[in-house]
């Protein structure tokens, strides 16, 4: 008899048990952010069709939303051709990944002068989003 999630079998883990994972809106192509899991939020992630990741900070499994209600449906899960990183194809509620109030964690760019700038605007003050 078939294990129902040994396809997470063929994942390769890194020494701390995770694997990198890509946050990309299904209908742009933008990347909205980059993250980790472990064995357990991956397989939640295909039961519950949204993401949960691995908070490394914090320790625990964070399901993507839980505080700002920004949660990211999970269209597709992909692999690349090592298996050692996922990719999620997902649609993000509210428009806004990350937790600056901006569409994507990716809005810092190399500017001419060798300095960081924001490239994309807030969309909502973080402590509306928070309190």
């Amino acid at each position: 008899m078939e294990l129902p999630n040994r396809w997470l079998n063929d994942i390769v883990w890194d020494d701390h048990g995770l694997v990198p994972v890509i946050a990309q809106d299904a209908a742009t192509g933008d990347v909205l952010m980059f993250a980790f899991m472990n064995r357990e939020a991956l397989a939640l992630t295909a039961e519950r069709g949204e993401a949960v990741y691995w908070s490394r900070s914090r320790r625990k499994l964070w399901h993507k939303g839980e505080e700002s209600g920004h949660t990211q449906k999970v269209l597709e899960i992909r692999t690349d051709c090592d298996n050692d990183v996922v990719l999620l194809k997902i649609e993000q509620t509210g428009g806004i990944a990350c937790h600056t109030g901006r569409k994507s964690c990716f809005f810092q760019r190399l500017g001419e002068s060798g300095q960081w700038e924001a490239a994309d605007p807030v969309l909502k003050d973080p402590k509306e989003i928070y309190g």
